[in-house]
């Protein structure tokens, strides 16, 4: 019984690390999930670019 101290200490430790690594991944993921929908963004922006282009070819030769 007198080592008990020490088991808690270690799972102490082990659950805070296991935590900030979850915390981690879930900040990471956010700032991911952002990026995308920015890129995806600037893609749909693109391609309605293009397909006006491709509707109007007479305002684009000019």
């Amino acid at each position: 019984m007198e080592n008990l101290s020490y088991l808690f200490a270690a799972y102490t430790v082990i659950f805070a690390v296991i935590f900030l690594y979850v915390l981690f991944l879930w900040r990471r993921q956010a700032r991911l999930d952002a990026e995308l929908r920015s890129l995806e963004g600037g893609l749909r922006m693109v391609r309605e670019e293009l397909a006006e282009r491709e509707a109007s070819p007479s305002q684009a030769s000019r």
